[in-house]
């Protein structure tokens, strides 16, 4: 069973972009279901009566479920969990999307970690994550099925015209995860340490949202690394392997985070940075928002977001450090944006994504780092391939000029067929005045907390 409860997810319904994945995931499911002789039960919530009626028409003695660890999902769970005991059904929950349980992992003083390195280190000594399960090759069948929705019924695909790119990039269900997985632990992954960062590439797995909807499990991720590794024999091939699964912990961290500290998707875990004196700019926010910031690739990254619903993790970080760093825009305000374009959109990465660059969260970027758009362009897209892609109106610039197009002598803009300033934008800030402005703001901020 499938149960639709959007409303009860607190201030964090699914965005378009995953109702768009999820729609296409539970069409998936409800084929590979009716393979094994089974059928998708789909319910539409709330929670409680939905499942009442369902064990009424089956006359169900137990229900089980995967947990899920979003506090509003979490609360619901825990209620679900007393009412149906109280009705004298048993409920039992699992663990199916993370390696370990966030309440499980502490430190020496029993309280949560705050940074990253000891909570990882004290995961690996905890327990080696399971091997996976053998798919049955079939699953019993009642007499008579229950009643059911549609996928269609749920509306879940956007009214806005996205469907196209995301169509284009993606596939998602079991089968899309296998191959993506796959691809992955045969090519990519034995040069992930170097390629990661880099654009233009498939340098990285592209395996997170399957593992957000569930289409895998981090420990069937873990089995495929680990099994690759010790089938090469080869101690780099290892090594590979433990920097990819390294960020399987970053994953658990966040949970662990968001389990302890869940007010976090909405406010900053060190108080102080509540003060913080962010300027409103709904201007500049809708210029980030559509990629016409003036800086080649902050725009491609938010075009290619946008496009596809996803963007490389290095341009993540690019494009979050100029909206609250150079524009001095909050982190909540990115962090819903992202929530509602990015197809593995996720409450836990995304709140430590954000509050990482903003200096306001637990194991965060130090206030300073502030990332300047054109070197982190000309560093980990030299050729300009990513940009040309992205940002078509700059695709006849030399490489030279492609990164800081406004510097870009008359007669080389000419020969690109660009009149500066006009299809493509001039920077709408100087980077240089926004760090040094950003760098006032949190100076004065830690003068404040002291």
């Amino acid at each position: 069973m499938f149960l639709w409860a959007p409303e009860e997810e607190g201030d964090w319904p699914p965005g378009t972009a995953s109702c768009w994945w999820l729609h296409h995931s539970l069409k998936s499911l409800e084929r590979g279901l009716r393979a094994l002789g089974s059928r998708l039960i789909l319910r539409q919530g709330p929670a409680l009566p939905s499942l009442r009626d369902l064990i009424t028409s089956t006359r169900a003695t137990a229900v089980y479920w995967n947990r899920r660890y979003e506090p509003a999902a979490a609360t619901r769970d825990a209620l679900l969990l007393r009412s149906l005991r109280e009705e004298g059904v048993r409920g039992n929950t699992y663990n199916a999307s993370l390696l370990f349980e966030p309440s499980q992992i502490h430190n020496a003083a029993g309280m949560p970690f705050r940074v990253f390195t000891p909570f990882w280190k004290t995961c690996l000594k905890t327990a080696e994550p399971r091997a996976g399960t053998v798919e049955p090759p079939e699953i019993p069948s009642p007499a008579v099925w229950p009643a059911s929705l549609t996928v269609e019924d749920l509306e879940l695909l956007p009214r806005i015209d996205r469907t196209v790119g995301l169509c284009r990039t993606w596939q998602p269900g079991e089968e899309g995860t296998a191959a993506a997985l796959q691809e992955f632990v045969d090519g990519a992954m034995t040069a992930y340490p170097e390629d990661r960062d880099f654009l233009g590439i498939r340098g990285v797995s592209r395996l997170s949202p399957h593992l957000h909807f569930g289409e895998i499990g981090p420990w069937q991720i873990w089995s495929a690394v680990q099994a690759r590794s010790a089938e090469s024999r080869s101690p780099a091939v290892a090594a590979a392997g433990a920097s990819f699964l390294r960020q399987l912990g970053w994953r658990e961290f966040a949970y662990h985070l968001l389990h302890h500290f869940p007010h976090t998707p909405d406010h900053p875990l060190r108080p102080e940075f509540a003060s913080f004196p962010w300027q409103p700019d709904a201007e500049a926010l809708t210029a980030w928002q559509q990629g016409r910031t003036g800086y080649p690739l902050v725009d491609a990254g938010m075009r290619e977001l946008w496009a596809t619903g996803w963007m490389h993790n290095r341009v993540r970080m690019v494009s979050a450090s100029f909206l609250v760093k150079d524009l001095l825009i909050s982190w909540q305000s990115g962090a819903r944006w992202f929530w509602d374009t990015l197809v593995d959109a996720d409450l836990a990465n995304n709140t430590l994504g954000w509050q990482w660059m903003a200096g306001c969260g637990a194991d965060a970027a130090p206030y300073f780092r502030i990332f300047n758009p054109v070197k982190q362009s000309e560093r980990f897209d030299a050729r300009g391939d990513y940009i040309r892609k992205w940002v078509p109106e700059l695709r006849r610039l030399p490489t030279e000029w492609i990164h800081r197009p406004w510097d870009a002598p008359q007669s080389v803009l000419a020969d690109a067929g660009i009149q500066r300033g006009a299809a493509y934008p001039l920077p709408i800030v100087d980077h240089r005045f926004a760090r040094e402005r950003a760098l006032n703001a949190y100076a004065q901020l830690r003068i404040g907390s002291k």
